[in-house]
C-alpha cells in the first residue's frame, strides 16, 4: 500500500473509547483503506510508567505491538527519560534536541509524551495511510484528538534518546567514581593523621624545664 507511515496518537474525552477506536483502526485495516502494522491501548500510571492494556500487530511473525516501532516508543515514554520529557522541565529534552526553552521542546517524543497523560487511555499505532482523512474521520467519532508523526522522526528520535540515556548512565558513572575516589582520599588523610598523631603525641609539646 503507498502512503507515509505514520505513528499515530490519539486521545480521548473518555478513556473506554480507545478500545473501540482500536477495534475501528483494524476493521480500516480489513477494509484495506489502511495498512496498520501495530496499535496499542496504554496508560500511563501514576509513577510515569506505561502500561498497555490491549494490542494487535500486523501479523504472528512479527509477535506483539510492543515488538516494533510502538514497542519501542512505549519503552522510551514510559521509561526516565519519558518521565522527564513529558514533565514541565524537560531538561534532557531541551539538551538533546537544543531547544531555547527547556519547559518547551519540538521534538516527537516530547509532544508524544505529553499527550500520554497520567491516569488516562492513549491509543498509539503505526500505520500505512494513502490519505490521514480516513483516521481521522474514524477518531472524531469517538471525540479523539489524533497528532501523527512520520516513522522516520520517531525512529530518529528514540535513537537519540537511547544515546542521551547511555551519555547520562555513563556521565552518573563517572560522578559517582569521582565522588567515591574523593571520599576515599578524605578517609585516607584522616586516617594518616590519626596515625601521626599517635606517633607523635607530644610533639606540638614544649620541653620540660623549657623557658615560659
Amino acid at each position: 500500500m503507498d502512503g507515509p507511515d505514520n505513528v499515530v496518537v490519539v486521545s480521548f474525552e473518555h478513556d473506554s473509547d480507545a478500545y473501540e477506536a482500536l477495534t475501528d483502526l483494524k476493521q480500516l485495516d480489513a477494509q484495506g483503506q489502511i495498512d496498520l502494522r501495530a496499535a496499542a491501548v496504554v496508560v500511563r500510571g501514576e509513577d510515569g510508567r506505561l502500561v498497555t492494556k490491549d494490542e494487535v500487530a500486523e501479523s504472528p511473525v512479527e509477535g506483539t505491538a510492543t515488538g516494533g516501532i510502538i514497542g519501542l516508543l512505549i519503552g522510551i515514554l514510559g521509561g526516565p527519560f519519558g518521565i522527564l520529557i513529558g514533565g514541565s522541565i524537560g531538561v534532557l529534552a531541551g539538551a538533546l534536541f537544543d531547544v531555547d526553552h527547556e519547559e518547551h521542546t519540538d521534538s516527537v517524543l516530547g509532544e508524544v509524551s505529553r499527550s500520554v497523560r497520567v491516569g488516562r487511555t492513549t491509543l498509539l499505532a503505526e500505520a500505512i495511510e494513502p490519505s490521514s482523512e480516513v483516521v481521522d474521520t474514524a477518531m472524531a467519532r469517538l471525540s479523539g484528538t489524533v497528532a501523527r508523526y512520520g516513522v522516520g522522526h520517531v525512529e530518529a528520535e528514540i535513537a537519540a534518546a537511547e544515546d542521551a540515556q547511555h551519555a547520562a548512565r555513563k556521565k552518573a558513572r563517572k560522578e559517582l567514581h569521582e565522588q567515591r575516589h574523593a571520599k576515599h582520599k578524605a578517609e585516607v588523610d584522616a586516617k594518616v593523621e590519626a596515625l601521626k598523631a599517635k606517633l607523635h603525641p607530644h610533639k606540638d609539646t614544649a620541653p620540660a624545664g623549657a623557658a615560659a
